[in-house]
């Protein structure tokens, strides 16, 4: 776990924020298809770490490492610090882009194995080299295969060839097949369904097999889930509702019935990235990341935050402007200290509240209750939230104002005959706009990537190669630095009496709710 402190002015309260596992990424590149999945991959890993990058607070991703596979394995790019490192990584996508996208070669079928066990090597290699003491020690790896060859075939030629080789270190091992398909904007998509998987077993270490489309907006979205907090260690919050309300359910102390969540964000708070509209307010703002539902969620593990439920509403009952601060998700915990028993038991009352809830259109109001802190001769301020069900197995959870927040604001009744004259202009307006069912936030675009990867060019530095350079690459007379596999990650250096290579990444360089927000706009153009 990270310990962290929200930055911005007053104290800072300290935070135990998940830490996502080092990654190792191994593109597996496949002529033809890499000439349709090239740019596609480039795009979707520069957006993303634009993000990456820019995030403010504690560092959500820790370690990368790329690996390529043609007719062997190559690293382009060594274990190194996400964070601020965009130049290098930046130079290490315009590699990518640069691989050979036409004629033939012939991949040994040992290449995939061997970048999985060099980059499980170069991981312990960097472990060992951490400083005595350091805040964070890295313990295992995540490693994902990107391939567009048929995804079951891959999976078996990995259990085949690394059924030798120790994974311990490895906490675990995906392929994820690039398919032709193309997205259809109909809805948001979440990595988190992973419409198709399938399993493996290998020394005790599951291969995961997910498909995703060969589009960028898909290959964003797979990329994006790896800065959600999903650690499995504990569960996040207890959901109580009253024990009169049901029977034969395990309940906590105070017999109440309670429900083991797992806390997940919905979206990122502009307030973390620089020069956003919201990018001046503070992060232990309402508004920010780190709101007082998740920061309460993270302090403490040795208890866990409590949401009290104490009333129902209908669904229509609360106006969508007493809501503040950005929403989260609620799902049942998959924490692996709890028994497999109680893990179904919990899913299954999860899921039946969901059904009941959208059943009678109901929504839920909850209170917050603060950890207790020891002895203090002030009594703290407690937060309420509306609690929404959706179609999925999630409950969406959203502050909402009490007393003390309120001010006036007059809502005098709307007049019921407006002119005809009036009346006719404006549903002339309003009939010549496109009509949507719903808001599709991937249709909209406000230009964040660009910005965000704006911030850190330098005006006397240039990260992306000239056309001369490309001429050079092409006729073999570019000199390279680029580190090859099996070296040491600390400190960096070329093998001599290696052949010509290209140059080295250099340091330098939806599920619907209820409530619809209407805080978002469609952007007003280019």
């Amino acid at each position: 776990m990270y310990h962290g402190r929200s930055t911005g002015k007053g104290p800072s309260t300290p935070m135990q924020i998940y830490q996502q596992p080092p990654r190792l990424l191994i593109v597996q590149i496949a002529l033809p298809s890499w000439a349709d999945t090239c740019s596609n991959l480039c795009e979707a890993l520069q957006n993303f770490f634009s993000l990456a990058c820019s995030l403010m607070g504690p560092s959500r991703m820790s370690l990368f490492s790329l690996y390529v596979v043609q007719n062997q394995h190559e690293c382009i790019l060594p274990f190194v610090q996400v964070k601020r490192n965009f130049a290098r990584l930046q130079a290490c996508i315009s590699e990518l882009r640069m691989l050979q996208r036409e004629g033939c070669f012939r991949p040994r079928g040992t290449s995939l194995q061997l970048a999985v066990q060099d980059g499980l090597q170069q991981f312990k290699q960097y472990s060992r080299h951490m400083t005595t003491g350091a805040s964070l020690s890295y313990t295992s790896l995540e490693i994902t295969v990107l391939t567009s060859q048929p995804g079951k075939e891959v999976v078996k030629q990995l259990e085949e060839g690394l059924k030798d080789t120790d994974l311990g270190r490895v906490r675990r091992l995906q392929v994820v097949e690039i398919t032709k398909g193309d997205l259809e904007y109909t809805d948001s998509v979440s990595p988190a369904e992973e419409p198709s998987s399938d399993e493996s077993s290998i020394l005790g270490t599951d291969i995961d097999l997910q498909t995703i489309d060969n589009d960028v907006v898909s290959m964003e979205i797979f990329f994006k889930a790896w800065l959600h907090n999903n650690g499995t260690d504990q569960e996040h919050i207890h959901l109580l509702l009253p024990s009169q309300c049901f029977s034969n359910i395990s309940r906590s102390r105070d017999d109440s019935m309670c429900l083991k969540c797992d806390l997940q964000e919905r979206l990122l708070s502009p307030s973390l990235l620089p020069g956003t509209a919201d990018g001046s307010l503070r992060m232990d703002d309402p508004k920010g990341d780190f709101s007082t539902l998740y920061q309460m969620a993270s302090q403490s593990s040795a208890s866990r935050y409590k949401l009290r439920v104490i009333k129902a509403l209908n669904s229509s009952g609360i106006c969508e402007s007493l809501t503040y601060g950005l929403p989260f998700i609620l799902r049942p915990t998959s924490c692996w200290q709890l028994d497999w028993d109680e893990l179904e038991t919990n899913q299954q009352h999860f899921h039946a509240l969901c059904h009941s809830l959208l059943k009678r259109e109901w929504l839920l109001l909850a209170k917050g209750e603060p950890l207790s802190g020891g002895p203090s001769l002030r009594q703290p301020a407690s937060t309420f939230y509306v609690i929404v069900p959706s179609r999925s197995p999630t409950l969406l959870v959203k502050a909402v104002a009490t007393r003390e927040l309120m001010l006036p604001s007059p809502f005098p009744l709307l007049p019921e005959d407006p002119p005809d004259d009036s009346l006719k202009i404006v549903e002339s307006v309003l009939d010549s706009l496109e009509l949507e069912p719903t808001y599709n936030p991937l249709q909209a675009w406000s230009h964040l990537y660009s910005h965000l990867s704006s911030t850190f060019i330098k005006p006397q530095g240039r990260l992306h190669p000239s056309s001369e350079s490309r001429a050079l690459r092409k006729a073999g007379q570019f000199q390279t630095n680029r580190v090859r596999a099996t070296v040491a990650p600390l400190p960096m250096t070329p093998t001599p009496g290696r052949a010509p290579q290209m140059p080295a990444a250099r340091e330098s360089s939806s599920e619907a709710f209820f409530w619809p927000s209407k805080e978002e706009e469609y952007p007003s153009g280019p």
